[in-house]
């Protein structure tokens, strides 16, 4: 049997239980019948014995593995295509917004740029090993910190296909299994993609159990993902503002949040006309339904050429949510436009949607910025050093772009091959989340007979 069909099937486990099974070309994976809680258990137990093997796997080992995922997907791509197109309908039918649609969508071109993606992280340094830092004591002790695997992942997100396969690249990469909740609305997207990866994993002679889906087990799954505290590491939400908040405030297991992106961009009054103009439409209208969109565009009343990039926005077809001074620089016979209320500051449009302010400095744009972000990404237009200087020192985001589009929050487009999601928390991780983020650390104390006195 092929994992084009990715069949369910109706199998006994060792202990009786009755449930569904996951087809794929290397057999079935039984799972626990209707226990979301043992079954998830049992796993995450699979995943730990899985990430056990997979220590004693080198870094070519681990490379070809992840060729072998990116050759599959795209010599199946018209199997992802079919459970992505059947996904897509069926969120058409239910109403799903053209945001999370966009989201949901897996075309030719994102196909190629998953597997691409895959390949630039085979092409990145193992950060398993690395020193962080290490000497001798002056007892003769030789101690070292050096990188290692976190161990058993769950991410649970929604609507986003993509992040199926860049949470099991690197995850794999950095030496970690992975249980998978992608959620209902990619549930045959997610389905097929899991299995050409653990096809490609057994092409390999890694364990399959390295990458796993709990969405057999729907939201109850997810429940137990967040309360299976010692047997999976660290949980990594990724989603719209209400998962992330259900994860962070109900989850047992350590979680590393992730947030939405309330994203500002600022043109200070010495911002080059052009650039301004080309980076602020970019920003907006790249990709509108990302959270390193820009959501607000702050002009400094210096700045002269308002009214130049207000028409460029609406030429691309963006409604401007405009106070009422920016209302002023408006084109003549500008009919995308809404007066800006409070609530629109504090919105994350993912559309073609924009608020705009006028600020009269800096001192203004900051502390906007600081009221309303929600320290994903934040950027300057500027020509003054000066104030570019005090923008990436003053700012608290994740992120800090000067004369740059915010669309570069991204892991793929910083080097990093791929991106779990973008961490907006302080501790651990923070930003793209690639390969490091994804390692802890050991100590590793060497003596020669040593003992303490």
């Amino acid at each position: 049997m092929t994992s084009a069909a990715h069949e369910s099937a109706t199998t006994d486990d060792a202990q009786g239980t009755r449930g569904k099974a996951i087809v794929t070309d290397h057999g079935v994976r039984a799972t626990f019948g209707d226990d979301p809680v043992a079954g998830v258990g049992a796993m995450a137990d699979d995943s730990r014995a899985a990430a056990r093997a997979l220590a004693r796997a080198t870094r070519a080992w681990k490379d070809r593995a992840l060729l072998a995922i990116a050759d599959r997907i795209e010599h199946r791509q018209e199997v992802v295509h079919a459970a992505n197109a059947r996904d897509l309908e069926r969120g058409r039918v239910s109403g799903v917004s053209e945001a999370l649609l966009d989201r949901l969508r897996l075309d030719a071109a994102r196909v190629h740029a998953l597997a691409e993606g895959l390949r630039e992280l085979a092409a990145l340094p193992d950060p398993i090993g690395s020193v962080v830092r290490g000497r001798t004591l002056a007892n003769g002790l030789r101690m070292r910190q050096v990188r290692v695997p976190m161990g058993v992942v769950g991410a649970i997100y929604e609507a986003r296909p993509n992040v199926t396969v860049d949470i099991a690249g690197i995850a794999l990469k950095s030496g970690n299994a992975v249980l998978l909740r992608g959620g209902s609305a990619a549930e045959e997207t997610n389905r097929a993609l899991v299995g050409i990866i653990r096809d490609a994993l057994a092409d390999v002679k890694l364990p399959v159990d390295l990458v796993q889906s709990i969405d057999e087990y729907g939201r109850d799954g997810a429940s137990a993902l967040m309360g299976a505290r010692g047997k999976v590491d660290v949980l990594i939400p990724r989603g719209g503002h209400g998962l992330i908040q259900s994860v962070v405030q109900n989850a047992t297991v350590p979680v590393i949040e992730t947030g939405e992106g309330n994203v500002h961009l600022f043109l200070d009054a010495s911002a080059p006309k052009d650039m301004a103009a080309q980076i602020a439409v970019n920003a907006k209208t790249q990709r509108t339904s990302t959270c390193n969109t820009t959501e607000t565009l702050l002009l400094h009343s210096g700045f002269p050429h308002g009214a130049a990039v207000l028409a460029a926005l609406d030429h691309a077809g963006v409604t401007l949510h405009v106070d009422e001074r920016a209302e002023r620089l408006l084109p003549a016979g500008s009919r995308r436009h809404l007066r800006a209320t409070e609530e629109d500051w504090a919105t994350e449009y993912l559309s073609l949607d924009l608020a705009v302010r006028v600020v009269d400095s800096l001192d203004e744009a900051l502390a906007h910025i600081d009221r309303w972000s929600t320290r994903h990404t934040e950027a300057i237009v500027t020509n003054d050093l000066a104030s570019a200087e005090r923008f990436t020192a003053e700012v608290d985001a994740a992120a800090v772009m000067v004369n740059a589009s915010t669309r570069f929050t991204d892991g793929q487009q910083l080097g990093l091959g791929a991106e779990i999601g973008i961490s907006t928390q302080k501790m651990h991780a923070r930003g793209p989340m690639g390969l490091e983020e994804l390692t802890t650390t050991k100590w590793i104390v060497q003596g020669d007979g040593h003992v303490r006195s």
